[in-house]
């Protein structure tokens, strides 16, 4: 019978209705009460157990699975099921073979005839209530005692049974004709065939009815359109970026390492709108309408050593890159002068107030972020965090994940593998349990842990207090500089100074993780996903400390005291100094590729004679981009055409990392599954770095006062005072707009305006939570009533096993006694 069973896709989770269970459950307590009867029943003759006849059953023999499974498993000392018998008595057998979930697929006919009376229920039902709201769904129909006409009158009534079937779906509306044929037991292709004989049948009906030419109309609108839509998925599934290279990624390296290029993916997304966004409110309209010479001033020494392109000084400090390039003043075109007897009245055809439109584009472009970090956010929290055992996806990836549709031979290579990589890793994920180690051994492993964090620690503190007093020095170098004789030398040096601090940075970044993973391996963590957690979270600690010292050298010690490096636009030297580290970073990380991953593994070939290969660092990778896209958020004020560096960067990055894992990774020796890795990416990517930057962005703009020579703030208190010039000349201007000053000065002046919209993002990502975890409560509660169902039947069927049981022993005991007598 097992062998007849077809596990196709007809098995769908939206047909399943408990009231068609207890219709089950209560026939087979019926069959209890009537075995329970034929105790005290004399009429009835127990059938004596033939192993011939019991092997032309079609329940499956319970005897030999036992006898195999104790055979293999002997040496492993496990719990044994009670239902697994030497023998069972045939009136057990003829219960087990009247259950639902064993006539599935035995009789063709009498599924037939059960599902002809189910339509004509359907059909009464609704002729009398229309709504199908209570019609009753099953994913597992029970053939016998629910009308079951038994199929023994041969081929011509069970095709009359058929046809009339056929008429009844046909009559049913397409939404009841689908669920009843999905429910049916059948196999596909009989599935199949019952549907077309129902469309054959339908159409030929309709031309006799010779349907109206409006409905026909309406008819080829809904397929074509339905067409259209399909197609349009398609394409769009198709150009997706990067999609048959993170299949390959994904099946040879995992989910693990998948989960790094998909978030690679993510922040060159935001870097494009990002640009998109900056470049068609500010850098378009100022390169049209470029700033006079009088408001104007390049400051800045042209580099003739080529020193540019690393530094972003000399050449690129008067362009449309840095904040001091662009203008105070309302852009104007067309102007057009008239003379009048009051005199000469002049209009513009076009005026761009660049102030209020750069204030209000950096304010939009951080709204607009956040957005779309929160719904990613949520959304990975839905898709990550659901419930779902491994052992139930194991099923489900083993029986429904090949796709048919798939015909070419490197598509069917690269599903094959990828299908055989999540196949491991739920294995790995299954198997893995928690070994319990004695209590020494523990005290010895949490020694050992303290240790490792002691030391990671104390290597970060000590890297965050060199950069603080490294950058403090070169802060004063460069003061002195300054101050001496400009000479070609001194200039030189002088560019090149600004790169030291950013190597430095750099070098920590590059060198710090290292020993980070040198620690872990003293730990040795047994579950990879722990050992990632742990590094991503030393690894963060690190970058945002080094952040925070930054932030303050370029906050505190430059925009608030600029004439102490004659700086007449200290904006633009922040925006250069961001550009520095954005590209050393780069650097660095091309450095770490060829020097830790390629010549590591030749050395390690060539030299060790090993085959070993360095395992990609996740942690550490992700950290870096995390650590560049915080740079790119925060210089966005200062130069907002900074995030065509970081696209550049994230082009380069994926391509190189490819190319880099498919030649010199291999893949990790203990296979794990990535299911939340995406999702606390996303959340890093959320709180500690966009949060991070917008406070930092939102404190220069509502506090520190701007440069009074150069970009679209020159002359006010603050850059937030814009926004307010802007709404007061509105007033003046339209005196029935007199409430935008008082709505612009208590919702938009006060930071509570700000705290509540923070903590309404807070409260929605709360709720969201708490309603996944709902969701993950409920899932379990019902998978321990699943559970608790199977353990009921079997305690019925050892029940039933017992009556018989009783049963024989007292009619031995009666042949006995009349035997004696």
């Amino acid at each position: 019978m097992a062998g007849r069973v077809s596990f196709g896709s007809d098995l769908h989770t939206d047909v399943e209705s408990p009231a068609d269970e207890d219709g089950v459950h209560d026939s087979f307590c019926q069959l209890i009460e009537e075995q329970c009867y034929d105790l005290h029943d004399d009429g009835i003759e127990m059938i004596p157990l033939d192993l011939e006849d019991e092997s032309r059953d079609d329940v499956v023999y319970l005897d030999g699975p036992a006898r195999h499974w104790s055979e293999s498993l002997s040496d492993a000392p496990q719990q044994t099921d009670n239902l697994i018998g030497e023998r069972w008595s045939s009136d057990t057998l003829k219960v087990l073979s009247s259950m639902p979930s064993r006539t599935i697929g035995r009789s063709r006919g009498a599924i037939i005839s059960q599902y002809y009376n189910r339509t004509m229920q359907l059909r009464r039902r609704r002729q009398s209530r229309p709504s199908i709201q209570h019609f009753p769904r099953s994913a597992r129909p029970s053939i016998r005692g629910h009308g079951v006409e038994i199929d023994g009158a041969g081929f011509q009534e069970e095709e009359n049974k058929r046809e009339r079937l056929v008429n009844n779906l046909q009559n049913l509306s397409v939404s009841d004709r689908v669920r009843m044929l999905r429910a049916m037991p059948l196999s596909l292709a009989e599935k199949k065939e019952l549907r077309m004989l129902v469309l054959n049948k339908g159409e030929h009906s309709l031309s006799e009815n010779q349907i109206p030419c409006c409905s026909q109309l309406k008819y080829y609108i809904i397929i074509a359109v339905r067409h259209g839509w399909y197609s349009w998925l398609s394409l769009v599934s198709s150009l997706q970026l990067w999609q048959t290279a993170l299949k390959c990624v994904s099946g040879r390296f995992g989910t693990g390492v998948l989960s790094y290029f998909l978030f690679l993916r993510t922040l060159l997304f935001f870097n494009i709108f990002l640009f998109l966004f900056t470049a068609l409110f500010l850098a378009v309209p100022q390169a049209v309408l470029p700033p006079s010479q009088d408001t104007h001033t390049n400051s800045t020494s042209r580099s003739s050593w080529g020193l540019e392109v690393l530094t972003g000084a000399g050449y690129f400090s008067d362009s449309v890159l840095y904040y001091g390039y662009y203008s105070n003043q309302t852009l104007q075109s067309g102007r057009r002068c008239s003379q009048s007897s009051n005199g000469t009245s002049c209009d513009a055809a076009f005026s761009y107030n660049m102030p209020l439109v750069y204030f209000f584009t950096i304010g939009a472009a951080f709204f607009i972020t956040c957005i779309i970090l929160v719904y990613s956010m949520s959304k990975s929290f839905g898709r990550s965090f659901r419930i779902g055992k491994s052992k139930g996806l194991l099923a489900i990836k083993v029986f429904s994940s090949w796709d048919y549709k798939v015909s070419k031979k490197s598509s069917v290579r690269l599903q094959r593998a990828n299908i055989s990589t999540q196949l491991k890793e739920l294995v790995a994920e299954v198997n893995r349990q928690q070994l319990k180690s004695p209590l020494l051994q523990r005290l010895f492993r949490i020694f050992i842990h303290m240790l490792a964090w002691i030391m990671c620690l104390g290597s970060t503190l000590a890297s965050v207090l060199g950069v603080y007093y490294f950058s403090e020095y070169m802060h004063k170098d460069l003061r002195s500089r300054v101050r001496s004789s400009s000479s070609d030398a001194l200039l030189l040096l002088k560019e090149a100074s600004l790169l030291a601090v950013p190597v430095l940075v750099s070098s920590i970044n590059l060198l710090l993780p290292g020993f980070f993973n040198a620690v872990a391996w003293m730990e040795e963590y047994d579950s990879p996903s722990v050992l990632n957690y742990v590094s991503i979270s030393r690894n963060l600690l690190l970058k945002v400390s080094v952040l925070g010292v930054l932030c303050y050298h370029w906050l505190g010690r430059v925009a608030m005291n600029p004439d102490s490096l004659s700086l007449q636009c200290w904006e633009s030297f922040v925006g250069q100094e961001l550009y520095r580290f954005l590209l050393m970073d780069f650097i660095f990380m091309l450095l770490d590729t060829f020097f830790g991953e390629f010549l590591w593994r030749l050395f390690s070939q060539k030299a060790l004679k090993r085959k070993r290969k360095p395992v990609f660092d996740i942690a550490r990778n992700v950290l870096e981009l995390i650590y560049g896209q915080t740079l790119a958020w925060l210089g966005v004020l200062f130069s907002p055409l900074l995030p065509v560096v970081q696209i550049i960067k994230l082009l380069f990055l994926f391509y190189m990392k490819k190319v880099s894992l498919m030649m010199n990774c291999q893949v990790s020796g203990k296979p794990w599954r990535a299911s939340q890795m995406t999702t606390i990416f996303i959340t890093l990517l959320c709180f500690p770095s966009f949060l991070g930057a917008a406070v930092c962005v939102t404190y220069t703009m509502w506090t520190i006062q701007p440069s009074a020579g150069c970009g679209p703030f020159r002359g006010l208190k603050t850059m937030f005072q814009a926004g307010k010039l802007w709404v007061r000349d509105l007033a003046l201007a339209n005196p029935s707009l007199w409430w935008l000053e008082s709505a612009h000065t208590y919702l938009v002046e006060n930071p509570l305006f700000l705290f509540l919209f923070a903590a309404v993002f807070l409260i929605v990502i709360y709720f969201h939570s708490q309603v996944l975890d709902g969701q993950r409560k409920i899932i379990e509660l019902l998978q321990e009533q699943i559970e608790n169902e199977g353990e009921d039947k079997k305690f019925l069927i050892m029940r039933l096993q017992d009556i018989h049981e009783h049963r024989r022993v007292r009619g031995q005991r009666d042949t006995g006694g009349s035997s004696f007598s």
